[in-house]
């Protein structure tokens, strides 16, 4: 239900599939990879964007490579191993125990290949695996990357043609695991001949009206759209959460706060006393999950600190009825 152009990111829809249809698809004319940068604070919708270019684009790609960061077990290459193990029949000319290595195969040695060695034999895997293009290759949550896929991505765009468009979806460079390359990394994308950079902003009243009209197939007041944008901050995710599981009459929007299940059981720890590291622990989730929910919980309750959304809960009864643990 939630698309791109309902979200009001049509614009940059239609920006990303131009860049695709631009992109040259005979050998002696490949000058790419193209890049289109999407930029934005956590909830704003990049991965929603990406899914919805991939289902919009006029021409197939040869392969789509999708790589992403791997939060729990970050490791060299994290970015190439996520593709590597979505393509394990794929014919590729790098040694058996490299590829092994790069895919991270827990029983391959790790002093094998010298770091140089190891970037060269990631870049080949990636540009045989493009092949004759095009190809759409997709790096998400490049601020989570780890250096040695960063250094990868700024060796693909600075290495020979290659026939891809490589759409990028980041956090500021300042919420990065390594910020200073991230941030260089960054730069150099947007410095690609033809690259496209997409800062996603939040929602705006008009977009948020025509949502919930369209969600509850009646006209919203724009006065009514304009509270629930100054109480979600205009974040797509935390609009999807209000359509989710908020109550069916739009009015009672604005009214009390409506929390995920995890959000719940979050808050109950934060009644506790119990601390981030604690709460991840309990849960079985990351110290990081922890501290989005947690930023969340403060935002919608309108708490200033972890102690005044704790009372905050007590006050609401919105304690889970048991203690997590």
């Amino acid at each position: 239900m939630l698309t791109a152009p309902v979200l009001g990111r049509g614009d940059e829809l239609a920006a990303i599939l131009d860049c695709w249809d631009a992109l040259p698809t005979r050998p002696p004319t490949w000058t790419g990879p193209r890049v289109a940068v999407i930029q934005g604070e956590a909830g704003l919708g990049k991965t929603t964007l990406v899914g919805s270019v991939i289902n919009a684009l006029n021409s197939q790609p040869h392969r789509v490579l999708n790589g992403h960061c791997r939060l729990h077990s970050p490791a060299p290459y994290d970015w190439l191993a996520t593709i590597l193990c979505a393509h394990p029949q794929a014919a590729l000319s790098v040694p058996d125990d490299a590829r092994a290595w790069l895919s991270q195969d827990p029983d391959v040695p790790a002093d094998r290949y010298t770091p140089a060695a190891l970037l060269r034999l990631a870049e080949r895997a990636v540009r045989e695996l493009v092949d004759r293009g095009p190809a759409l290759v997709i790096a998400e949550d490049l601020h989570a990357l780890d250096p040695a896929s960063l250094s990868l991505l700024t060796e693909l765009v600075s290495g020979p043609a290659l026939p891809a468009l490589l759409l990028v979806t980041t956090r500021p460079a300042s919420e990065s695991v390594a910020p200073d390359l991230a941030a260089r990394t960054l730069a150099r994308l947007s410095s690609a001949p033809d690259s496209l950079r997409l800062g996603l902003k939040p929602l705006a009243t008009g977009d948020i009206r025509a949502l919930l009209t369209a969600a509850y197939r009646q006209s919203i007041d724009e006065r009514l759209a304009e509270s629930v944008r100054q109480r979600i901050g205009g974040n797509p995710y935390h609009l999807g959460e209000l359509l989710a599981s908020g109550p069916v009459d739009p009015v009672r929007l604005v009214e009390a706060p409506s929390l995920t299940v995890r959000e719940t059981q979050v808050l109950a720890c934060l009644a506790e006393g119990w601390s981030n590291k604690q709460v991840a622990r309990a849960l079985g989730i990351s110290i990081r999950t922890v501290a989005v929910h947690v930023s969340n919980l403060l935002r919608k309750t309108g708490s200033a600190s972890r102690t005044e959304a704790a009372l905050w809960a007590v006050s609401h009864r919105r304690l889970a009825p048991s203690r997590v643990g």
